[in-house]
């Protein structure tokens, strides 16, 4: 494996970037960001600290990934997806109000952590809510804002995403008279 290939305008202050692992010109990577094995981070990404992503990761251009956001192995983030980590945010440098800034006093307090399993495919500027775990497989639609955990190899579409469906291993679309896949049904039920 090769070491982690670093575009010479990226900014990447985190020590733990994975072999193979490419991040190109103004993707910035922040100290505390950790990032597997075998990655491509796009141009103008933003990783801060605390964000935990896998192997095999594709992170496209403008995508931003905050702290308290995990993203497993072999996921698809496409461009310009936005994750989020705070359901009530306010600035903590607000004044007059010591409730705010005593709220970010603590992470604990306010950090919602999110969870990307394993394969999912998210689409083009989608927006990712804070607390949420997409299950394994699943495809975000592009644009579409998701509020909720989703199944297992669901395929979600829309403002706020709804069920649209269920994807096989693969990506594509079960015929609609299939059931949900089960959680251990990896199988891709696309090839006959």
């Amino acid at each position: 494996m090769a070491t982690p290939f670093v575009h010479s305008h990226a900014l990447v202050e985190s020590d733990c970037v994975g072999q193979d692992t490419k991040i190109w010109a103004f993707a910035q990577v922040m100290k505390g960001a950790t990032i597997g094995q075998s990655c491509n981070i796009g141009g103008h990404a933003f990783v801060e600290c605390g964000a935990v992503i896998g192997d095999r990761v594709t992170i496209k251009n403008q995508v931003m990934v905050w702290d308290g956001v995990t993203i497993q192995d072999d996921v698809f983030v496409g461009p310009g997806v936005i994750f989020t980590n705070d359901r009530q945010p306010r600035s903590p440098r607000m004044q007059g109000v010591p409730a705010v800034a005593e709220r970010y006093h603590h992470k604990a307090s306010w950090l919602a952590p999110t969870v990307i399993e394993r394969g999912v495919s998210i689409g083009a500027g989608a927006v990712i809510t804070p607390g949420v775990t997409i299950g394994a497989y699943s495809m975000i639609g592009a644009g579409a804002v998701v509020t909720k955990s989703t199944a297992t190899h669901s395929l979600m579409l829309g403002n706020p995403a709804v069920l649209a469906g269920w994807v096989c291993l693969c990506g594509r679309r079960l015929d609609r008279s299939r059931a949900m896949p089960g959680p251990t049904d990896v199988r891709c039920v696309c090839v006959g």
